[in-house]
């Protein structure tokens, strides 16, 4: 982790565009989430991300819980970024981590970075101190990769791949 923001990176074998569609589709992203807490989108949430979109995701780490996420970055098929937690007074206490994927076309597909970046949550030294000591973070965040690229290489499209 490089001061509040921690990234890995991984050539998938598909076009950015490919990759994008995946990302830009919440009702998708449970079949990538390499963390085991997506429990899928929650109703009404945009068809396709675009700046400013908002949307809802259930989770579960010990309990069930929302989140609200917002596109804070958007750039076809090259980037796209959101932050999780409430806006106003509430999201100067909590929340404000932000989830970035970054697409370049390279021989044999696209090398995907993801970012977790915790730099605008006031609770980051925390979350920086336990995933120092845990790594579960980088760990979920390989998985993820891992699992985007088996779905774009076309195993398991419409099935979500083996939780390890």
């Amino acid at each position: 982790m490089k001061g509040y923001v921690l990234t890995v990176e991984k050539t998938v074998p598909a076009p950015p565009e490919v990759v994008f569609d995946i990302l830009t589709d919440v009702s998708r992203h449970h079949l990538i989430d390499g963390s085991g807490m997506l429990r899928g989108a929650k109703v009404a949430t945009p068809q396709r991300l675009v700046l400013g979109s908002t949307f809802g995701m259930g989770m579960k780490m010990l309990v069930n819980y929302s989140t609200l996420n917002r596109v804070v970055e958007f750039e076809d098929n090259r980037r796209i970024a959101w932050k999780t937690g409430p806006t106003g007074f509430m999201g100067k206490l909590m929340g404000g981590r932000v989830w970035r994927y970054e697409l370049a076309p390279v021989d044999g597909g696209t090398l995907v970075t993801e970012s977790w970046d915790i730099t605008p949550d006031p609770q980051r030294v925390l979350l920086k101190l336990g995933d120092i000591w845990s790594g579960k973070t980088r760990r979920d965040m390989e998985r993820t990769l891992e699992r985007l690229s088996v779905l774009v290489a076309g195993q398991g499209a419409s099935d979500s791949p083996d939780r390890t």
